[in-house]
């Protein structure tokens, strides 16, 4: 007989239906069995929400997790901690580990010991071409049919037109996704910096912003082409999200992410070289993180990932050219994601689909609704609570966060994966 769990005194929310009202809500084994006012006495569990939001587990759309080769950043058990403490109850995984997720016993690798963890679902994406090379595509049919998600070069473009045109045209027969990193390689240096009079100031060269905007306008060009599904991971400049938007008005299959710093922070926030605010694509303009904003509210920007890129201490302590780009995110994205919320810039159901149904949905997964008969992934939400982030204090082996004593609001309070609470807060 399955345990029967009951949600009582709930603010549930669902932004796929655009429920928001109090209830209840019941688990029977691993999938949601009732959502409604419904009896105590019909559960073997009975929680007392006390009002706090009870929704759709967040599902994370990009996060680098360094397992296999460099299981000292990250590995699979400690990032799927830190999701959970984040509310995270599923997340994709791009393929830039060392080896390369390019053949089927990688992805089957991924998948069997994420089950063997038995935390949040760890869906990996399968490299678009033959050890991120891009010159030779990847067996995209076989990577498909042992369950890859999508298909990416992870922090790389794939900088060959020719190479993009035929991988669009690949993953169309198999219905799959191509996930582009938009960045015009010719365009980029190790400095890793906006372009801009703050760059000169710091006697860093810059990366324009127009690196983004071309490869994002080529590869609108190659999608008409061939008629396939695109998504541009972590947009940053108002001219991309313009290009997308028209390109969305002309009835293009293209979806696009953006993260929490590119709407949070500026590039002022590299201060006097300020490692952990060396990121990929760069901090950009005032005017861009406006931008990015307006794409969210205006639903242009379909989803928001924590672009989750954890480095040691050793690749971020250096001197600003040589330090590697990228920070954590999964314990932070839920409160980064709700500051707009809390500063009335942002409507909160918009927010939260771009958190869980709108990621699900363009991944082609059965996640992120309450809905009676699906999973129970489930995060149970203070959406006021007040803390102060501490990167010491995360879960994730590594601790390179530009938001580090910084105070947010709002927190998952418990997370559950199939009907199994995987993390508690002060449990």
């Amino acid at each position: 007989m399955s345990k029967r769990i009951l949600f009582k005194n709930a603010r549930l929310i669902d932004p796929a239906s655009r429920l928001d009202r109090p209830g209840d809500l019941l688990v029977e084994g691993e999938v949601i069995a009732g959502i409604g006012t419904l009896d105590s006495a019909m559960a073997d569990q009975v929680i007392d929400c006390g009002g706090k939001v009870l929704m759709p587990g967040l599902v994370d759309m990009r996060v680098q997790i360094r397992e296999p080769g460099e299981e000292h950043k990250e590995n699979l058990t400690s990032a799927a901690h830190a999701a959970a403490a984040g509310g995270i109850t599923s997340l994709a995984m791009l393929p830039n580990t060392q080896p390369v997720i390019d053949d089927q016993s990688l992805v089957e690798f991924i998948a069997r010991e994420a089950r063997k963890i038995g935390l949040v679902k760890i869906f990996p994406y399968a490299a678009a071409t033959r050890g991120l090379q891009g010159k030779e595509l990847t067996e995209m049919g076989l990577l498909t049919g042992v369950g890859a998600v999508g298909f990416s070069d992870g922090v790389k473009a794939i900088a060959s037109a020719q190479v993009m045109r035929l991988a669009l045209s690949y993953a169309r027969t198999f219905d799959q996704l191509i996930v582009q990193h938009p960045e015009e390689p010719s365009l980029t240096n190790e400095a890793g910096m906006n372009e801009s009079e703050w760059a000169t100031r710091l006697g860093l060269p810059g990366i324009p912003a127009a690196a983004e905007t071309i490869m994002v306008e080529r590869d609108l060009r190659l999608l008409e082409l061939t008629n396939s599904r695109l998504h541009f991971a972590h947009v940053s400049t108002a001219a991309a999200i313009e290009a997308i938007r028209k390109a969305k008005a002309r009835g293009l299959k293209v979806t696009c992410d953006t993260a929490p710093p590119y709407f949070t922070l500026n590039e002022t926030a590299v201060g006097d070289y300020r490692t952990f605010a060396k990121l990929s694509p760069p901090l950009r303009s005032e005017a861009d993180r406006q931008a990015v904003l307006d794409g969210i509210a205006d639903g242009t920007i379909d989803a928001i990932a924590s672009d989750h890129s954890p480095h040691d201490q050793d690749s971020k302590r250096l001197p600003f050219a040589q330090a590697e780009a990228g920070a954590v995110g999964l314990e932070t994205l839920l409160a980064l994601t709700l500051a707009p919320v809390h500063q009335n810039k942002m409507k909160l159901m918009a927010v939260l689909a771009a958190l869980t149904c709108k990621p699900a949905s363009i991944l082609g997964l059965k996640l992120g609704q309450l809905q009676e008969g699906w999973p129970a992934d489930l995060a149970l939400v203070d959406l006021d609570r007040p803390w102060r982030i501490e990167a010491a204090k995360f879960r994730s082996k590594s601790k390179n966060s530009p938001f580090d004593t910084l105070p947010v609001q709002g927190r998952a309070l418990r997370t559950m994966v199939n009907g199994k609470t995987i993390f508690e807060l002060d449990a």
